[in-house]
């Protein structure tokens, strides 16, 4: 069973088909995962991402077509998943909306590194480290937000029969 949330209502739980305990989307969504989005055109991208304060947050600027998109159409859509065979365990959570383009602020975009990369920034590539030291209306830095008008839980985990290991699946 999928559920349906209205984007205030961050700390929601899904259940799946089977009935199981459900999961929380905000634990999920505080997870490392990469999202993909979607623009008008169609484009797809994998994207590094935050969620706080009931919104999407990610990177981007003008070397990419996801901003051009963005400015031309404002509609996306993104998906963060989990899928392990091995397990079973097969999650989803799908936000539908308008992005908005907003300036880049150095502790969100620390927020955001640290989650992916780990805390120590001197373990970091020089590449993300810049983002914290360039002045961002010089490199044109963005924050893209996408406050979900729909937002949707899916657990579609299945139990899964012991066999070999199915190849492209975590151990």
């Amino acid at each position: 069973m999928s559920e349906h949330l209205a984007a205030n209502e961050a700390e929601s739980v899904a259940t799946s088909e089977a009935g199981s305990a459900g999961f929380s989307v905000d634990a999920f969504l505080a997870r490392p995962l990469t999202a993909r989005i979607a623009t008008v055109g169609p484009t797809v991208r994998p994207v590094w991402f935050l969620w706080e304060e009931g919104a999407f947050w990610t990177l981007t600027g003008p070397w990419s077509r996801l901003q051009r998109h963005v400015l031309a159409d404002p509609r996306v859509a993104l998906v963060v998943d989990e899928c392990d065979l091995t397990s079973g365990l097969v999650r989803q959570v799908i936000a539908r909306g308008r992005a908005e383009l907003l300036p880049f602020d150095v502790p969100r975009g620390r927020r955001k590194l640290s989650r992916y990369l780990g805390p120590d920034e001197g373990r970091w590539d020089a590449r993300f480290i810049r983002y914290l030291h360039e002045d961002p209306e010089r490199s044109g830095a963005r924050w893209l937000r996408l406050r979900p008008e729909r937002l949707t839980a899916q657990d579609l985990s299945f139990q899964a029969e012991p066999g070999p290991e199915v190849e492209g699946s975590p151990a």
